[in-house]
């Protein structure tokens, strides 16, 4: 069985597992959150010392939920490739410095066999969006096995059927890792962002790349929220800005829950 070895452990976490464990726990004891048990969560994937506060809104959110969780379904943008469709991995645990994560090589399977996905190695090689989320997942110690898809540019509507195809087996949580403008002033993020936060709100399926860049993944669970009546519920709002990082140029962070 393939192990796939952590990419951004000593980059975007820290590559100690004490120090790793630590912080996590602080960010979830620091960013409480309650609430009903959602059908999807939207996180973002900077460093934890700038989006990590934000992330842990939405893992405290499915906190309570793990146990009727059994498979995580994690959406994200290809940073380091360029990328048509949607890829998986070819492996078959994840290993980060808290240990190994369980891939669900069963449903990978099935969505290779229905042509909704392919495997691209290269593209998950060095990506973080993914791997950045799985440290909250092994502090809260879900017995979750994890799928990661790297979303490039996809039609919309195949996005959405994936995400309604990964929804009717039990026991599955979609995760959508997406932050959102980047590289502008303090000010000038928090116009856009605002903008883009209404658009969340009211599931337009319209963001831009320039607006998050996961909209390919993001535009997809909006367009099934629409479609199945759910509810996108704001579970907080920063940019690097108010974080860790100087702020004249930013980035920003949301987080939701979907149900």
């Amino acid at each position: 069985m393939r192990i796939k070895q952590s990419a951004v452990a000593g980059i975007f976490y820290p590559d100690n597992a004490d120090e790793l464990a630590l912080i996590v726990s602080q960010l979830l004891a620091k960013n409480p959150q309650q609430g009903c048990m959602p059908v999807a969560i939207q996180v973002p994937h900077a460093g934890l010392i700038y989006s990590g506060g934000i992330a842990a809104r939405a893992y405290n959110r499915i906190r309570r939920y793990l146990n009727s969780i059994s498979r995580i379904v994690i959406l994200g943008p290809a940073h380091r490739v360029p990328l048509q469709g949607m890829a998986v991995m070819d492996a078959g645990l994840w290993q980060t410095p808290l240990g190994q994560v369980q891939l669900d090589n069963v449903l990978t399977d099935a969505l290779i066999s229905e042509g909704r996905v392919s495997v691209n190695d290269m593209a998950h090689a060095q990506e973080h969006c993914l791997e950045v989320q799985l440290p909250f997942l092994q502090v809260l110690d879900g017995e979750c096995r994890v799928l990661p898809v790297l979303v490039g540019q996809t039609p919309l509507s195949s996005v959405s059927a994936l995400i309604g195809r990964v929804l009717k087996e039990p026991g599955v949580l979609v995760v959508i890792s997406s932050d959102l403008s980047h590289f502008h002033s303090y000010s000038e993020a928090n116009l856009i962002d605002r903008a883009t936060l209404q658009q969340i709100n009211s599931l337009n399926v319209e963001i831009t790349p320039q607006q998050a860049c996961g909209c390919y993944a993001l535009n997809g669970l909006l367009a099934y929220a629409s479609d199945h009546g759910l509810k996108a519920e704001n579970l907080g709002y920063c940019n690097s800005g108010d974080t860790a990082g100087d702020k004249s140029s930013v980035v920003g962070y949301s987080s939701y829950a979907f149900y």
